[in-house]
């Protein structure tokens, strides 16, 4: 059972398949946000359908471009050989 796992997310031939999958996952995901109640919620943006999805993608994504600068332009990263 883990072989096929590990070929289906590895494999080349399955990739049609899982982007396919992958995006009726985030399509489920944005339409579940759609259905919460939203009665209760104490900021404008909080009743706005989707927000959850489009805060959470957003902050991943200012998340990758501050570690990437952080690392390449700030100099924290190291070549891999540094310590040799």
């Amino acid at each position: 059972m883990i072989k096929r796992v590990v070929d289906f997310f590895g494999d080349e031939k399955w990739a049609r398949q899982r982007r396919r999958l992958f995006y009726l996952a985030l399509v489920l995901i944005v339409a579940a946000d759609f259905l919460v109640i939203r009665e209760h919620a104490e900021y404008l943006w909080e009743r706005l359908p989707g927000w959850s999805a489009v805060y959470g993608f957003g902050s991943c994504v200012l998340l990758i471009f501050v570690s990437k600068f952080l690392g390449h332009r700030i100099g924290l990263m190291r070549r891999e050989d540094y310590y040799d």
